[in-house]
């Protein structure tokens, strides 16, 4: 049976653990370029597979490579900004959105990306000591996968929100400034752990 109190829990710490992370900004990322309904699809569906692998290995997680885990994170983020950075600017504000739009191919790259960027991350080792301590996988799961879905939905709900407001160009510098900034500090995170 389903503990509300634990989950209630589970959820308020993984979503304050989760939203100041990289998880909003890739939601934001690809909200602005890709229909939203696909790229949620596509990140709910890594989260769902993160979390069943954080409930049922416990705290077996934290024994993974941090420095292979940080290496290809920093990687994936100092590529993705390179790719914002190289596009060129010819002064129109309207989104230029890829060619090919197909559920698959978006919700797969929402997927790859948050399955790389995310493994082994704080809120997945977060969530196999909650499971461990709760011994209540269900609920523990239940949260953490609400919690981390809510997150992902404010990231690309706010990436369409804020194409409304602020000029295409002047995100996709901030995004990419941003997505830099995580690179290095994976691959940091890479060489000194």
């Amino acid at each position: 049976m389903i503990s509300i109190t634990v989950t209630a829990v589970v959820f308020g710490v993984v979503f304050l653990a989760e939203l100041p992370d990289k998880t909003a900004l890739a939601g934001l990322v690809l909200g602005t370029r890709y229909r939203a309904s696909y790229v949620f699809a596509g990140v709910a569906a890594a989260f769902a597979l993160h979390v069943a692998l954080a409930v049922a290995a416990g705290s077996v997680l934290t024994l993974l490579p941090q420095q292979v885990v940080h290496a290809v994170t920093g990687v994936l983020f100092l590529g993705g900004a390179a790719v914002l950075l190289r596009k060129k600017d010819d002064g129109d504000e309207e989104i230029r959105r890829p060619a090919n739009q197909s559920f698959w191919k978006v919700a797969g790259a929402g997927f790859m990306l948050i399955l790389v960027a995310e493994f082994g991350d704080l809120t997945q080792i977060m969530t196999a000591n909650l499971a461990a301590r709760y011994d209540d996988p269900l609920s523990v799961g239940l949260g953490a996968v609400l919690a981390l879905w809510s997150v992902a939905g404010l990231g690309i709900v706010g990436g369409k929100a804020l194409m409304k407001r602020v000029p295409l160009r002047l995100i996709t510098k901030i995004a990419a400034a941003l997505m830099t900034a995580l690179g290095l500090w994976s691959l940091w995170e890479a060489v000194s752990a």
